[in-house]
């Protein structure tokens, strides 16, 4: 199985260069201000991103299963950061809005795709036993069809 290794270098202050497989270009994060400059994603941005498109990625491929095209999908990911009982900073949530490219009708196995691709998002899965998930897949109207 594959191992991804992502590099981290601090460039300065709360500045970290990411880079990942060679050849793919480098990533700056950094924390909001007060501790940082707020130049790039932060840590939790980045959380919130992997969960995103995992989730996106599954969702398409379930639909390429069956030959059914969703139209350009959309996510968005809300962070709720708060403090733990020990009065520490953590995310205590994510909530994902998963919007398709088109009407639900439009997508013939829609209720079969929405059935299962979240259990194939590695990243997701990984995630949500620490990190309660919220889910929600919205059509190209708006329509909630999953959530």
């Amino acid at each position: 199985m594959d191992q991804p290794t992502v590099t981290l270098t601090q460039r300065q202050g709360y500045q970290f260069e990411h880079q990942f497989a060679p050849g793919l270009p480098l990533l700056l994060a950094d924390e909001p201000a007060p501790l940082g400059t707020g130049t790039g994603p932060s840590p939790v941005d980045l959380l919130a991103s992997a969960v995103g498109n995992c989730l996106s990625a599954s969702l398409l491929f379930a639909c390429q299963k069956y030959k059914d095209d969703p139209g350009s999908l959309r996510a968005e990911v809300k962070a709720e950061v708060g403090r733990n009982e020990r009065n520490r900073v953590r995310v205590l949530g994510l909530a994902v809005d998963l919007h398709l490219g088109r009407p639900a009708a439009e997508v013939a196995h829609l209720q079969r795709v929405l059935d299962t691709f979240e259990d194939y998002c590695t990243v997701t899965q990984s995630v949500a036993p620490a990190i309660p998930v919220a889910l929600r897949v919205l059509d190209s109207t708006g329509a909630v069809v999953k959530g």
